[in-house]
């Protein structure tokens, strides 16, 4: 048993370039648990010598298939609280100690990060409606803060392929408490590992349908009630 701590949980799919300093510094916060998803490079064994736990897929979950599996590892070490960040850089690893500080000490069940810019054109459109409807600034940023017991809640991270949104805002329906913070780091030289464009945009928009088709049944079943 690791816990009770935090525990930093990155997937990974070929970014051995990029994976070592990362867990590196990391680690100065938590522990880290890397999922390496079926990388055809030494991404995992990067990571394990750098210090972190890891896991490897044998066939490619995708990022919210990693993240499931890391948050399940998370949970049976009996952690109480993570932090999930990306692994190509884009997420300072300083930043951790403020997401530390907020789990842990001021014990705020939700933080979430806030990017400098949106990358894609879906995600400006799903940042509308994010903000409006929960006053979220960046509901697609990969670093986020959660209390374990939120895991727990929602019965897992992800049922929906998500890209990391489904437990944030199944938590914020709820009514938790959450904060924000402006989250920065080095921008990836190379291709991005999301998908090319196109794949990239049209995931984003499924996960915004699926965010509006529960938005319309939570409201028919609100108003069903009150027509009783």
């Amino acid at each position: 048993m690791d816990g009770p701590g935090l525990a930093i949980l990155i997937p990974a799919y070929r970014e051995a370039g990029t994976i070592g300093p990362l867990v590196a510094a990391a680690s100065a916060f938590g522990t880290v648990i890397v999922v390496d998803d079926c990388s055809p490079d030494d991404t995992g064994p990067v990571a394990a010598r750098n210090g972190a736990v890891v896991i490897r897929n044998e066939v490619n979950r995708g990022y919210d298939g990693a993240l499931n599996r890391a948050f399940e590892e998370a949970v049976a070490r009996g952690f109480t609280a993570a932090v999930t960040m990306d692994a190509d850089g884009e997420h300072d690893p300083q930043l951790l100690a403020e997401f530390r500080r907020l789990l842990l000490e001021e014990r705020v069940p939700l933080v979430l990060g806030v990017r400098p810019r949106k990358q894609r054109f879906c995600e400006v459109v799903m940042g509308i409606y994010i903000k409006a409807r929960f006053g979220v600034e960046d509901i697609l940023c990969g670093m986020k803060g959660y209390d374990l017991r939120l895991w727990h809640e929602n019965g897992g991270f992800d049922h929906a392929n998500s890209i990391g949104t489904e437990l944030a805002i199944s938590s914020i329906r709820r009514r938790t408490q959450f904060r924000q913070l402006s989250v920065h780091g080095k921008r990836r030289q190379d291709a991005p590992r999301f998908g090319r464009l196109l794949r990239a945009n049209w995931r984003i928009f499924a996960a915004l349908l699926r965010v509006l088709r529960q938005d319309v049944q939570l409201r028919r079943a609100a108003a069903g009630e009150v027509s009783r």
